[in-house]
């Protein structure tokens, strides 16, 4: 089996008939509208698209993009066993910022960034996205690292053969995922679901928010208040444990005007002033968190983030959704929503050998931060 891989620097420069083979655009974060929102919106960051082509026809898909990182952002807030270990990297890097080329996409967490057509040989395929991202990555200039991003367990038989690629694989934060109940057809019907100890919380972050006016984002909206949403999200991301890149905010305006009320965005207003928002993404019978943004001057008081997890829980049952993601970090509180963790993979190189030699020890010392895990159903 002959196969070979093509890569494009931009969406429009693909042609539709490698779409329709691949025929990956079902899933949302795979379409050609999803892919330009992002790279119309963040003109810092170099995307790539690779397809892989058999007899010509494409089979295979992998999202890319390059993005540059403090290398401090990576190393300061993951646990690592040896503080030795981790002042080497420090200084392996020169405690400066690095270019990173991402596989998967930046700012989704799950696996959404390669898709093989069904009916293929998975393993070979795989192995071509690999041997394409290579290829890309031996043609960027000033590249220091690549993270091939996100899959879940039962994807491993077939990523595992990127470790013959010299990645070290890694766990990272795991997706906190909730399942809703068909007979759950309100919010009070999920709540009712929950042991008293969980419906007095869930009932409590209400009571508090209630003061709040909670608003349904058009793309007039969204427009209107960019400024202030992008300050909101600031705030989460300075309080994030770890984040590659920033999203900037001008890409919600393309969601919502491509995806409609498929892609939702709430504002939580005190009085006139925006103090909180979330954003979500109906993706056929998923509803996928997204960003938010909260004004943390107000959370304590105002039960702010207790009442967006809340409000994506309302969201799902509104949207007959089987499972809401709610994503990465916080995963105790979420899990006190009935979320349960789904492990996720990532893999790992220096773009040069010596160096990678170095920095696999420190991978296999990074451990994610454990949590309790919640039981909260009846």
């Amino acid at each position: 089996m002959s196969l070979s891989s093509e890569i494009f620097k931009t969406v429009d420069a693909i042609p539709q008939a490698y779409w329709h083979s691949v025929n990956c655009c079902t899933n949302i974060y795979y379409s050609p509208e999803f892919l330009k929102a992002f790279e119309l919106a963040n003109t810092g960051i170099e995307f790539n698209y690779i397809f892989i082509l058999k007899n010509k026809k494409a089979i295979a898909f992998a999202n890319t993009q390059i993005v540059t990182i403090g290398i401090e952002t990576i190393t300061k807030n993951i646990t690592i066993t040896s503080e030795k270990i981790r002042r080497a990297v420090n200084n392996m890097f020169c405690n400066n910022e690095i270019r990173v080329l991402f596989c998967g996409n930046v700012f989704l967490s799950g696996e959404y960034g390669t898709f093989i057509k069904d009916d293929e040989d998975k393993v070979e395929t795989f192995k071509a996205i690999a041997e394409g991202v290579r290829l890309l990555s031996k043609s960027s200039k000033r590249l220091m690292a690549v993270f091939v991003k996100d899959f879940k367990n039962e994807s491993l038989a077939i990523t595992n053969h990127l470790e013959a690629y010299d990645y070290v694989a890694m766990q990272v934060e795991p997706n906190m995922i909730i399942k809703l109940q068909p007979e759950w057809h309100s919010f009070e019907d999920y709540t009712n679901a929950l042991k008293s100890k969980y419906r007095v919380k869930a009932n409590r972050a209400d009571a508090k928010s209630e003061t709040l006016h909670v608003k349904l984002f058009s793309q007039e909206a969204i427009e209107v208040y960019k400024d202030a949403l992008q300050e909101l999200y600031q705030n989460t991301i300075d309080n994030a444990d770890f984040n590659a890149q920033i999203l900037n905010l001008e890409t919600y305006i393309h969601l919502k005007k491509t995806f409609k009320d498929q892609f939702i965005v709430k504002g939580y207003f005190l009085e006139e002033k925006l103090v909180g928002f979330l954003s979500a993404m109906q993706n056929d019978t998923h509803l996928d968190a997204h960003f938010i943004g909260i004004d943390y001057s107000y959370n304590k008081e105002f039960a702010i983030y207790p009442r967006i997890l809340n409000d994506y829980v309302r969201l799902g049952i509104e949207t007959k959704s089987t499972q809401i993601n709610l994503g990465r970090t916080a995963s105790e509180i979420k899990s006190t929503l009935g979320a349960e963790p789904e492990a996720l993979t990532c893999y790992c190189k220096h773009k040069r050998y010596l160096p990678n030699q170095i920095l696999k020890p420190f991978i296999k010392n990074v451990q994610i931060k454990s949590f309790k895990q919640h039981s909260v159903f009846k």
